[in-house]
């Protein structure tokens, strides 16, 4: 603004000796009846008035004005309302705010040389304001800059599956070494998050192949484990009816009266074979007896 100032009133003193030296003397003696015609009050009034349009400048709550007097940067003012010498000073508006800055897709190979492409999210703002216009040229620009750079360095060096299982962990570290790079422009690097992470489809279809065979190894893991505990307690439970006779026959009524509970069933009642001793036992003698 105080440049376009400037040049408005080079332009109007230009206009000025141009008319002077067409009309003369007249003009100047017009313009002497003109001027002694205002009070000096209203000149002033109106000096007063330039000069606060001029020199009074606004900044809201999310900016600062970097201020630079003769070239010499004097500080930040703001927020709010302040004062600038017209010519001498000029200044600098820097937002305060979070900036979300989209890094491009990084082509990268990692450790284990897979080839994937890789995008992040930078969140990070401006701590102070003088730093980051005197420090460097385009804080913005170069954030982005190293962000890119440090993104295909840190997962370059992580094999794939670190890269797809530890995310939470690179997060931090990219979050650390970009902020550690741009602490001297006063940017502070508030969070840093991997968006997507494209696989080569010959590796997707490989990667799906391992899940299903490890799922299956799994199933019949389980499966085995199953039978291994079922034949355990069958085992214990034939021991115990082995040991204790009566246990069997408790377990063949309980049978009996489980499958008659139900209705429009035809029961078949076996006769156990101890039973059909005991009876040939009897028989015999009996037959001896007599």
């Amino acid at each position: 603004m105080v440049k376009g100032v400037l040049d408005l009133l080079i332009f109007v003193l230009f206009f000025a000796i141009v008319i002077a030296s067409i009309f003369g003397a007249d003009l100047l003696k017009i313009l002497g009846g003109a001027l002694m015609s205002f009070s000096p009050l209203v000149v002033i009034l109106v000096a007063v008035v330039i000069f606060l349009l001029v020199s009074v400048k606004i900044v809201p709550e999310y900016q600062r004005a970097v201020i630079f007097r003769l070239g010499r940067v004097i500080g930040a003012k703001g927020p709010g309302l302040f004062i600038l010498i017209p010519v001498i000073d000029r200044m600098v508006k820097m937002d305060l705010r979070t900036v979300t800055l989209d890094v491009p897709t990084q082509d990268i190979i990692t450790r284990d040389n897979v080839s994937v492409s890789v995008d992040a999210v930078v969140y990070f703002r401006v701590v102070d304001p003088v730093k980051a216009v005197v420090e460097v040229e385009n804080y913005y620009y170069a954030t982005s800059q190293i962000a890119q750079t440090t993104l295909r360095s840190v997962c370059g060096s992580v094999e794939l599956d670190e890269l797809l299982a530890e995310r939470e962990k690179l997060n931090i570290t990219l979050q650390e070494i970009i902020d550690r790079q741009t602490d001297p422009w006063g940017v502070k690097v508030v969070s840093v998050e991997l968006k997507r992470i494209d696989l080569p489809e010959e590796l997707r279809r490989a990667m799906a192949r391992q899940a299903e065979a490890e799922r299956e190894r799994r199933a019949k893991i389980i499966t085995a484990e199953a039978e291994y505990q079922a034949a355990q307690k069958l085992a214990d439970a034939a021991k115990i009816l082995a040991s204790e006779p009566l246990a069997l026959q408790l377990r063949y009524l309980e049978t009996i009266q489980t499958v008659s509970a139900k209705p429009g069933n035809t029961l078949l009642i076996p006769i156990p074979f101890e039973m059909l001793k005991l009876l040939a036992k009897n028989e015999e003698k009996v037959q001896g007896k007599s």
